[in-house]
């Protein structure tokens, strides 16, 4: 039987370059989020989907942009994000952590700054965007997407006659 020496004490954590988690822990949390796929945003395709509506899932609604939608349909110009409350910053449900609040404020604000500028670039190319907080009912807006898409559809249909 070999006997084991014993192990010096680890190093005190520090975050890789660029990082800005206060832990280990809180960096693998961090890194364990979800960007796509969430379960609203998969409950929220499936009823769309039941309805008869096809489209693009986490597709880059204009292709010059880096940013992507959570459903995109391309014909009509609808584009559709899913909102985590506290990624994007959700009035009823957003609290600022209390470790790092100055990262973390300047972080949700630029997430907004730039949901904003998202909507405008994409209404200016004349996308439909539809934003959903992940709260939302799901049956609410699968009817919200619906609604629309088929309004985009009868335009365009009445507007080719």
């Amino acid at each position: 039987m070999t006997k084991q020496l014993p192990q010096p004490d680890p190093a005190p954590w520090t975050p890789p370059e660029g990082s800005w988690a206060s832990s280990a822990a809180n960096r693998r949390s961090m890194l364990g989020n979800r960007n796509r796929d969430t379960s609203p945003e998969r409950a929220l395709r499936s009823l769309v989907h039941a309805a008869g509506l096809r489209y693009r899932v986490a597709a880059k609604p204009l292709p010059c942009m880096r940013r992507t939608a959570d459903m995109v349909f391309r014909p009509v110009r609808v584009a559709v994000f899913v909102d985590g409350c506290f990624w994007h910053g959700c009035p009823e449900h957003f609290v600022l952590p209390k470790t790092n609040p100055d990262y973390w404020r300047d972080k949700i604000g630029r997430n907004v700054q730039r949901d904003r500028d998202t909507d405008a670039r994409l209404d200016e190319a004349g996308w439909l965007v539809l934003r959903f907080w992940e709260h939302e009912s799901a049956e609410a807006c699968s009817r919200a997407v619906y609604e629309a898409v088929a309004a985009r559809r009868a335009a365009l249909a009445s507007g080719r006659s």
